[in-house]
């Protein structure tokens, strides 16, 4: 893994994407070392996943986090710790615990982990292939205006629009740490006709849309991602992602700007 004189640097107008997927992973050797990096806790709640496909998401996004963490800090993989928050959200604990952040989100087919410093960071990734409601849910749970421009769209769009609405907010309500807690219904993403996406609140959030930037991933056919940053808006803001095998090899890396 690196040492001090490879580490990768991560500028604070930066956030890094590494991009795996898991279930392309067969290599017995690379699994096993994965597992060698989870703690008991870790390996205890990979252990109570019902299937295989699930326990292999769960132990190979884990120790990318863990693996993609000592990219930019001299830390063994397997000696991070980790905390959650009141809500759930793990944050690194220890020396480092105010210079890197990090979000993990991972659904069938892939996994991603961004990393930043300093700033609060959200992301998610989604199966915009999976079976299941979506425009039925944003008649639910989303604001008037989404649902009106949702419904506005042709049908055949309409399926498209509800995953970037989808990701885009839950990768703002990671970035806030506060989960589900935060009414969907209360904040808004706007798609047009900016080239990056613009978020309002209403007056209950108690949040300023101008010290928020995201920044949508597509990447694969299949899936759909976003990234959010508390980072005002006007300030350069750049999203290097790419996809890795960890402890194997790395794609070249693909950057977008907000």
């Amino acid at each position: 893994m690196s040492t001090v004189a490879n580490l990768l640097e991560l500028r604070p107008d930066e956030v890094h994407v590494w991009i795996v997927e898991p279930e392309r992973i067969n290599d017995r050797q690379l699994l096993d070392a994965y597992w060698g990096l989870l703690d008991a806790r870790e390996r205890e709640k990979q252990r109570r996943f019902r299937f295989e496909r699930h326990q292999r998401q769960y132990l190979v996004s884990h120790a990318l986090v863990r693996l993609t963490l000592s990219r930019y800090a001299p830390v063994p993989p397997a000696a991070w710790a980790f905390a959650t928050n009141a809500y759930g959200r793990p944050e690194v604990q220890g020396e480092w615990s105010t210079r890197l952040r990090f979000n993990l989100s991972h659904t069938d087919g892939m996994a991603l982990v961004a990393v930043g410093t300093g700033a609060e960071l959200g992301a998610d990734v989604e199966d915009a292939e999976r079976e299941g409601e979506t425009v039925e849910i944003a008649d639910h749970y989303f604001a008037a205006s989404e649902i009106q421009t949702l419904r506005a769209l042709p049908p055949e769009r309409q399926r498209g629009r509800f995953f970037e609405y989808w990701t885009l907010k839950e990768s703002y309500i990671k970035a806030r740490g506060a989960g589900l807690s935060l009414p969907l219904d209360q904040f808004a993403f706007h798609l047009e006709p900016d080239p990056s996406p613009r978020i309002s609140f209403d007056p209950r959030m108690h949040d300023d849309p101008e010290a928020w930037q995201f920044v949508q991933l597509r990447p694969s056919e299949r899936h759909q991602a976003a990234v959010a940053v508390r980072r005002a808006r006007g300030q350069p803001l750049k999203v290097r992602w790419q996809f890795t095998v960890p402890l194997s090899g790395d794609t070249p890396p693909q950057y977008k700007a907000a």
